[in-house]
């Protein structure tokens, strides 16, 4: 899986989302924080990740994953892996 657009990779994020936190109505934008989303706490955070990494063939690392803010900074990131 390589050459994912960003809406590809929103897509799947979403799916990773709606799995993590239990929510299939869960609808992510660019724009989407943390604060936004109640059950985004800092343990969903890390099952997020570790969902990403599974989902997108990748190994992240902590100062990466500090970069990370929102969602519109994961589909930057992760379009950067040429995911």
């Amino acid at each position: 899986m390589s050459g994912l657009t960003q809406e590809q990779i929103l897509e799947k994020l979403t799916l990773v989302f709606r799995d993590v936190l239990d929510d299939d109505t869960l609808t992510l934008s660019p724009d989407t924080t943390a604060s936004d989303i109640e059950e985004w706490d800092s343990l969903s955070q890390i099952k997020i990740i570790l969902a990403c990494e599974k989902m997108f063939d990748i190994r992240l690392n902590a100062r990466d994953i500090n970069t990370l803010e929102n969602v519109g900074a994961m589909l930057d990131h992760l379009h950067g892996l040429n995911v």
